[in-house]
């Protein structure tokens, strides 16, 4: 039992350390919302259906769950 509270004291520490480092880093990153100025070239047909599919959203969870994937993998304990 006494080995159990340690491992949680320690990984409730360490989520704690982790999520907060990791809000930090991303208040340093540069911020890019401007999907709509760079895809304003396309044609509208294509911008349609890219718009049906919420093309700008999802490109956005997507790059987000790489970096995040990048990170969790740099970890060593984790990854």
């Amino acid at each position: 039992m006494k080995t159990v509270v340690i491992k949680f004291v320690l990984f409730a520490g360490l989520y704690f350390v982790v999520h907060e480092f990791i809000g930090f880093i991303a208040d340093k990153l540069p911020t890019f919302a401007g999907f709509d100025e760079l895809f304003g070239g396309l044609p509208a047909g294509l911008w349609y259906f890219l718009d049906i599919m919420q093309f700008p959203s999802g490109f956005s969870m997507v790059l987000s769950a790489y970096l995040l994937r990048f990170m969790v993998r740099r970890v060593p304990f984790l990854g």
